[in-house]
């Protein structure tokens, strides 16, 4: 019997349950649709064909699969599984008929592979989608998504009803137009801009792997599942692929399976007018086993054997290229791109229920196929209840080891975790804040379980190495040091499948600031699926340097102000590196950006850890009343440039305020008793400084206020040289000032 402490933690995350609501159907038995083009890659081309038939003759050609193997102790009736894969394609089919916008063709082509690894391989609790060990699936071709509503409808999944098929891609349905993880529970991740879901999967795949190294035991393998991915010749053309693919292989994540939907049509036509190139070998090249099955439209033993070798293969990750026909059954439209992006059309659906024997009506499901695939419910909450007893016979135990997956597991931070972050005083020596980040990390991960990350080849420079960590690697998958080489595009959307896995893990990933143009794409999937990572960005601006303006961000704060539900941190000394560490962690739901500095900056008297919570407060102020002459703002290393200014102006009889605002976000959720005591209304006399784009100050300073920073790029010279010359400077901040007063 499990525990009520596993019981609980298993189901820790399961915050909704509907009920579902079945339709009456009929059933009949379906011919096999034929007619259409053969497998035979890119039939439009004979030069294609005749380099793939070179190729198969290769030495380090794919494994073909044509025979007949099981992965699952017992096989479906044929004739079901037929009927189970039309009423896939079916219930796509109807569902973006009735939107009369979608992918209908994706769905069609991959409902084999899709029935076989939902109905017959995965592990998966459908009443609880958060059970922790269950298998992952990411469809990386996002537009497809119809096809993942479908089999979470079939498998018993409450978040998917006949209702919510049926309001597929309008207002306020749990079937969005492309698949989103914090809309529909069964979806993982947020997919849809291609190649993201495949790096994802990459990072769902690096956590499992983890996990293992660092909880499995002799006598418990308590972490022990896949993660699936399809992905398409879009997903394929898109570089953080190829990226995230080869850092699979490096790292050796055997628990990842990819299956290649090989259907050679995208949005312009055959891919043969821009992507000729040899997949095959390329993730060979890449580390990966590859395995080609070339029936995928009713090759199910293919499939199946297939799936049983990549099994088989523990040191490495699989590709199994699989040769559809996209809107396969569909008489005018399939196998070509009309199929793609746009509805059928009323004619072609009643053509197409002809031409594979469908005599359902829109959304039904034949009584056979729910009855078979009924019996996931079940198996689910026993795989779910056998797993919970597991974990407390493991919790018995090892104890300390499993309080800190439960961490992991769960979210729940370990208890007085916050006081590890280290604290400043005015006399500390001062220090660039990419230096004291570094303090706060290495603190962190001595106390967070699940805090680990890395940069794209720029660790030394970043200053994210944790010292008391090795490199996770292929033969070293417990180290928390993650190597992501020159990768910045794949980083990023590799540390969202890691932060998505659990809630407790805690990832975060580097470079320079200005770098994230790399990486802005996965970025903003990060802010939209509520992926808690954090970005540890470093030489922030022109103070970087003799690199020039090709290395110095300037409107890359104001963008990620711009970007909804992101944190965006410029803090100007240690203590509010610190504040902005401990609010970045608690915020498993949102992504936090620290931009930090290279050069060497003072500790400030009046930051605090605390106050930065509040995004924007008062540093130093000689004003009563709440009626200062004027106000002085400043982010990051500009800070000290208002406060020396502050004083200055003070010299002088003036009374100041100084504001740190170190993220606006933070201050834009306060009171508006708040923020009016920060910044009175009735003082229209402020001054803001940042070296950067002045883009969007004009909501702080106000119409009579005055923003001091750089709107053209910047240029090569020493940092103090630099600043003069752009007029960063305190003689600017006090001009300012006494034209305003």
């Amino acid at each position: 019997m499990a525990s009520t402490s596993s019981i609980a933690l298993s189901q820790a995350l399961l915050t909704r349950a509907v009920i579902s609501q079945n339709g009456s159907d009929r059933c009949v038995s379906v011919p096999a649709f034929s007619g259409l083009r053969s497998a035979s890659p890119r039939a439009t081309s004979s030069s294609r064909r005749q380099r793939i038939a070179s190729a198969s003759s290769h030495s380090l050609r794919p494994l073909v699969r044509a025979s007949v193997a099981k992965t699952a102790e017992t096989t479906t009736d044929s004739s079901l599984v037929d009927k189970s894969v039309n009423t896939i394609r079916f219930l796509a089919i109807d569902a973006v008929e009735k939107a009369k916008s979608g992918h209908p063709g994706l769905p069609m082509g991959c409902a084999p592979m899709s029935h076989v690894l939902f109905d017959e391989v995965m592990r998966f609790n459908p009443k609880n989608p958060y059970w922790f060990n269950r298998d992952r699936f990411v469809l990386s071709a996002g537009h497809g998504c119809m096809l993942h509503y479908a089999l979470l409808h079939l498998a018993g999944y409450d978040s998917v009803r006949e209702e919510d098929l049926k309001g597929f891609r309008q207002w306020g349905s749990k079937t969005p137009g492309h698949p989103e993880n914090f809309e529909t529970p069964g979806i993982e991740v947020t997919t849809g801009p291609l190649g993201q879901g495949i790096a994802n999967a990459v990072g769902l795949a690096l956590a499992e792997k983890h996990l293992a190294a660092r909880f499995n035991k002799h006598d418990n393998e308590i972490v022990d599942h896949y993660t699936y991915s399809i992905l398409g010749d879009g997903c394929q053309m898109e570089g953080i692929s190829n990226e995230v693919c080869s850092l699979a292989g490096h790292w050796g994540l055997g628990k990842l399976i990819a299956f290649y939907d090989d259907n050679h049509i995208s949005i312009d036509g055959d891919t043969e007018i821009a992507f000729t190139e040899d997949v095959d070998k390329r993730f060979e090249a890449l580390g990966w086993h590859v395995i080609w099955v070339k029936n995928g439209n009713n090759g199910y033993d293919e499939i199946r054997a297939a799936i049983k070798e990549a099994k088989a293969v523990t040191d490495k990750p699989t590709l199994i290229k699989v040769t559809t026909t996209i809107g396969y059954g569909s008489p005018n439209k399939a196998n070509s791109y009309s199929v793609h992006g746009a509805a059928l059309g009323e004619k072609e659906v009643e053509a197409t229920r002809t031409n594979l024997g469908w005599p359902y009506g829109p959304f039904q499901v034949p009584e056979d196929v729910k009855s078979h695939w009924s019996r996931h419910t079940p198996e689910g909450a026993a795989l779910e209840s056998d797993w919970n007893a597991k974990f407390a016979a493991y919790e018995k135990k090892y104890p300390e080891e499993a309080a800190e997956l439960k961490s992991i597991i769960s979210g729940e931070l370990p208890s007085g975790w916050e006081k590890a972050l280290p604290t400043y005083t005015p006399e500390s020596p001062g220090d660039a804040t990419r230096n004291l980040s570094q303090q706060c990390l290495n603190a962190l991960a001595k106390v967070v379980p699940g805090f680990l990350g890395g940069s794209a080849d720029l660790a030394s420079s970043n200053m994210t190495l944790l010292k008391a960590m090795g490199n996770f690697q292929k033969d070293t998958p417990e180290e928390r040091n993650l190597r992501f080489g020159v990768r910045e595009h794949g980083m990023g959307a590799i540390c969202n499948g890691i932060a998505l896995h659990s809630p407790g893990f805690i990832p975060y990933c580097a470079t320079f600031f200005v770098f994230t143009d790399y990486m802005r794409a996965a970025m903003r999937i990060a802010a939209l699926s509520e992926a808690g990572v954090i970005y540890v960005m470093t030489h922030d601006s022109i103070g970087l340097g003799e690199d020039g303006p090709t290395h110095q961000p300037i409107e890359h704060i104001a963008s990620f102000r711009a970007m909804p539900n992101i944190l965006m941190f410029r803090p100007a000394d240690g203590n509010e590196t610190a504040g902005a560490y401990k609010i970045a962690v608690t915020k498993r739901k949102r992504p936090s950006v620290l931009a930090l500095s290279r050069q060497k900056l003072p500790q400030l008297p009046g930051t605090s850890i605390e106050s930065v919570e509040k995004g924007g407060y008062t540093i130093s102020d000689n004003s009563t009343g709440n009626k200062p002459d004027v106000i002085l703002i400043g982010t990051g290393s500009e800070l000290e440039i208002a406060a020396q200014a502050g004083e200055e102006l003070r010299k002088e009889g003036k009374t100041v305020r100084v504001v740190s605002f170190v993220c606006w976000e933070l201050f834009d959720e306060q009171s508006d008793a708040y923020k009016e005591s920060v910044l009175p209304s009735d003082v229209s006399a402020r001054v803001s400084i940042e070296a950067g784009s002045t883009f969007g100050w004009g909501k702080i300073v106000g119409g009579k206020g005055k923003s001091i920073g750089i709107d053209s790029f910047g240029a090569s010279a020493p940092a103090e040289k630099l600043y003069k010359e752009f007029g960063l400077t305190v003689e600017a901040v006090v001009a300012a000032a006494k034209s305003l007063i």
